[in-house]
């Protein structure tokens, strides 16, 4: 008796399941699939648009962080009178910024990081030449890091 009611219902399941497809006409259904397959797409492409904003951004704060330790270590050795120390760290900071403006599109801040890294170019090279550089000078382009970092 119970698999008569079953097989019943499963019946009066299957033809209602068949008048309610059958009432919506065809184009509907797939005018609906075309819509969510389109959604589909479009959520994955700003995933993946968002993942690749943020890996940028990722690698931009790691260059600029390097750089600014490595503009820190030179104050250290200009303090200490240690010059080509000093000269070698700024080169190396130089390379962090440029790494980071390497293939980037032409933006605000990546005109702003290719400006730190000329002025850190020419920090170095007054080291390099025997000029006096102040640390104020390498204050001043701790803090614009600072203020890149902060974007």
């Amino acid at each position: 008796m119970a698999k008569f009611l079953v097989v019943v219902l499963l019946l009066i399941g299957a033809f209602g399941a068949g008048y309610y497809l059958g009432q919506r006409p065809v184009g509907t259904l797939q005018r609906t699939v075309a819509e969510l397959q389109q959604s589909l797409k479009d959520v994955s492409r700003n995933v993946l648009d968002t993942t690749l904003g943020i890996e940028r951004d990722l690698r931009r704060r790691q260059g600029l962080v390097e750089a600014k330790s490595r503009l820190v270590q030179a104050k250290a050795h200009l303090a200490d009178r240690n010059f080509g120390d000093a000269a070698r760290e700024l080169g190396q900071a130089v390379e962090a910024v440029e790494t980071i403006t390497k293939g980037a599109k032409s933006d605000d801040t990546t005109n702003a990081l290719r400006d730190m890294a000329g002025s850190l170019r020419e920090v170095k090279l007054e080291i390099e030449m025997g000029k006096p550089v102040s640390l104020k000078k390498l204050d001043e382009l701790q803090q614009r890091m600072d203020q890149l970092l902060n974007k």
